[in-house]
């Protein structure tokens, strides 16, 4: 794991890819202060402490700007700078100057960005333009800020803006697939908008949408009992089951490829390590939210033998994820795999921390 969270240090340059990294950091050395923990807000609120002693708080702090609208610059895009909130957050609760940094990316997504026509906070500063990228980058941020708050309604309105993604993103009619005559309903399309459209079933996609989504059930989980009792979580629980489910379906009827396909509905495509770690970790992370809802028969299950084909293609000398076999994460529609990839460096760290989770609190991955 040295190795492997070494390269993905070298490799992170973008905003998104530092929030993603500093939310990895946390996850792997720093569990206790993860929304996945038993007890993430002590005393019902965000906990304090020491940014020196918390690996993903110390990453993240060369990254955040004290003295901007954003935590980073988003290079066109509004969501990208907030995957970096969380640690913000994290680090406002013992330092003012990151709680008032925080505060003015939040005000600035819901008060200043453009919306969809149903009211999705647009993942473009420009223009509105949704991607299920913007799962992973906003509405976590918008669930931990409403804790530090106190503010029930922003908790609602994070799960309420993974609903409205699904209302436009999720691929209810979608043509035939090439790959088997299984539905990909459930599943997101990456884009929707005016200018970087792509309705394609991108794995990397579905999985930000469905980590992003875990993230922010696992907040409301955690702190509904001081600060929503009455929030109802099933239409986001649902959001995760449906994308899982598709997913693990057409993962089933593939030609065997032990990764998922870089778009899940097509077998034309590589096989690809990003998705399939940030997939597999978000199975692991809702079946110990909810077991009942995920039975592990299901979604461990699933998750174990798609941890296994990640593991087999990390390179033990290196540290480097994939070994060719990783989309291009500035162009996802490039048929050529990428050689290395910041999003899968993460992801992996992500999935790896997951499945030690997992154990931890089941025993057994079975």
């Amino acid at each position: 794991m040295t190795q492997l969270i070494g390269q993905a240090q070298l490799l992170a340059t973008h905003s998104w890819e530092w929030g993603t990294l500093s939310q990895a950091l946390l996850e792997w050395y720093d569990p206790l202060y993860s929304v996945f923990a038993d007890d993430p807000f002590p005393n019902a609120s965000v906990p304090r402490t020491d940014p020196n002693d918390v690996a993903g708080l110390r990453y993240a702090l060369r990254h955040i700007y004290l003295d901007n609208v954003t935590l980073a610059d988003g290079d066109g895009s509004s969501a990208d700078p907030a995957s970096l909130g969380v640690s913000a957050v994290l680090l406002g609760a013992v330092t003012p100057s990151y709680h008032a940094a925080a505060q003015r990316q939040y005000e600035h997504l819901v008060q200043t960005v453009p919306r969809w026509p149903n009211g999705a906070i647009s993942h473009r500063e420009g223009y509105a333009e949704l991607w299920a990228d913007f799962v992973s980058m906003v509405p976590p941020f918008l669930a931990y800020y409403a804790v530090a708050a106190g503010d029930a309604a922003a908790l609602a309105e994070a799960g309420r803006q993974v609903e409205l993604y699904g209302e436009v993103l999720a691929s209810i009619r979608q043509e035939p697939t090439p790959l088997s005559s299984i539905s990909p309903a459930g599943l997101w399309r990456h884009i929707v908008g005016p200018v970087n459209a792509d309705p394609g079933l991108w794995s990397t996609g579905n999985a930000w949408a469905a980590h992003g989504a875990a993230r922010v059930l696992a907040t409301i989980y955690r702190a509904r009992p001081f600060l929503a009792p009455e929030l109802d979580t099933s239409r986001l629980a649902s959001t995760i089951k449906r994308i899982l489910d598709a997913a693990i379906c057409l993962d089933a009827a593939s030609p065997p490829s032990p990764l998922l396909r870089n778009y899940l509905n097509d077998s034309s495509w590589f096989g690809d390590a990003a998705g399939t770690a940030l997939l597999a970790a978000a199975a692991y992370r809702v079946v110990v939210l909810d077991a009942a809802l995920f039975p592990p028969e299901r979604y461990a299950a699933w998750a174990h033998r798609k941890r296994e084909a990640v593991d087999a293609v990390v390179d033990r000398a290196t540290g480097i994820v994939g070994q060719g076999q990783v989309v291009n994460p500035l162009g996802w529609g490039d048929r050529v795999p990428a050689a290395k990839s910041p999003e899968a460096q993460s992801f992996a760290i992500m999935l790896f921390a997951a499945y030690r989770d997992y154990v931890a609190k089941m025993g057994v991955w079975r």
